[in-house]
């Protein structure tokens, strides 16, 4: 998947998706007429073009995820990383943290995931 943005209201139609896959391409029609009050058009437009990022699939009207909602927001959080701080985790963390301290519980939650996440050695 080369593009991991969606606009807001992509996002809102990929949350359905998520929510509900797998489901037929007709209940998604009814699912964004709902929530979205899109008509069938745009619905396949939209699933079309997310489909041809790589992030769905519609085969057989059956509509699957090609990637799940929480590699989606990993790899989205990867590249805001990159793009706004150099790749740097401990630059992110230090803005982040700027203006607002981290509560007991939240360093400690961090401190295992860095434990859990950290190099061999």
């Amino acid at each position: 998947m080369k593009d991991y943005t969606l606009g807001p209201v992509e996002r809102q139609f990929a949350d359905l998706i998520w929510e509900n896959e797998p489901l037929s391409s007709r209940e998604l029609v009814v699912l964004a007429g709902e929530a979205l009050s899109w008509k069938k058009s745009t619905t396949y437009t939209i699933l079309r073009r997310l489909s041809e990022r790589g992030l769905f699939r519609n085969e057989n009207g059956t509509v699957t995820s090609c990637l799940s909602r929480e590699d989606f927001l990993a790899r989205q959080s990867r590249r805001y990383v990159e793009d706004s701080f150099g790749g740097s985790l401990p630059r992110f963390l230090a803005a982040f943290t700027a203006k607002e301290k981290l509560n007991g519980a939240e360093v400690e939650a961090l401190r295992r995931l860095i434990a859990q996440s950290g190099e061999e050695k």
